[in-house]
C-alpha cells in the first residue's frame, strides 16, 4: 500500500491542474509544467482537491502510484513557489560571479569553469554562496550537481563547492613519525 500515493493534494486558489490523456498540465503565473502520467495511474480532480489512483494491483502500478502523485505535487509547488538550492564555495581565492545567465567558478584550475544556466534556471551569488533556483525541481537539482561536480569537497581540508548544511567527513593528514635514529 503506497501511503504517499493515497495522500490527496490540495490545488491551491491561483494555481490550474488540467488532465490531458497521459500528461498533467499544472499551470500558474504564466508558468506551465508538464507531468507525464503512467498508463497504469489514473488522476482525479473534484472540488480542487486532486487523487491519485492506480488501475490494477501489480508491482509496477504500485510502484508508479507514489512517484506520480509526488511528480504532481512537486510541479504544484514549483509554479506556485519555486525551488532552490544553495552551494557554499570553501577555498582561499575560490569564487563565483554571474554575469547574464552564465556563472564563472574559478576553483584553483589553471581555467574558469563556465556554467550556462537552462532555460528556467536562475544563479544568484552572495559572497561564497550560490543559489540556483527555478520551477521544476529536477533541473535545479541536476544543476546544482553539476556545479558541485565541478570541485567537489575534498576530505583533507574540505576545500571545494558543497551544499550549505553538508557535512564532509574529514581526514587526518599524514602522521609524523616519531624521530627515530
Amino acid at each position: 500500500m503506497s501511503r504517499i500515493g493515497n495522500k490527496q493534494i490540495e490545488i491551491p486558489e491561483n494555481v490550474e491542474v488540467e488532465i490531458k490523456a497521459h500528461l498533467a498540465l499544472v499551470s500558474a503565473n504564466n508558468l506551465t509544467l508538464e507531468v507525464p502520467i503512467h498508463p497504469l495511474v489514473e488522476v482525479k480532480i473534484a472540488d480542487k482537491v486532486l487523487k491519485v489512483e492506480r488501475k490494477n494491483e501489480s508491482k509496477l502500478a504500485k510502484s508508479v502510484h507514489g512517484l506520480t502523485r509526488t511528480l504532481i505535487n512537486n510541479a504544484i509547488t514549483g509554479v506556485k513557489d519555486g525551488f532552490k538550492k544553495d552551494l557554499e564555495i570553501v577555498g582561499v581565492g575560490y569564487r563565483a560571479q554571474v554575469e547574464g545567465d552564465k556563472l564563472t567558478l574559478k576553483v584553483g584550475y589553471s581555467h574558469d569553469v563556465e556554467k550556462t544556466a537552462p532555460e528556467g534556471i536562475l544563479f544568484e551569488v552572495k559572497k561564497n554562496i550560490i543559489s540556483v533556483s527555478g520551477h521544476d525541481k529536477q533541473m535545479v537539482g541536476q544543476v546544482a550537481a553539476e556545479i558541485r561536480a565541478v570541485k567537489k569537497p575534498e576530505p583533507y581540508k574540505g576545500k571545494g563547492i558543497k551544499y550549505v548544511g553538508e557535512k564532509i567527513i574529514r581526514k587526518v593528514g599524514k602522521a609524523v613519525k616519531g624521530s627515530g635514529a
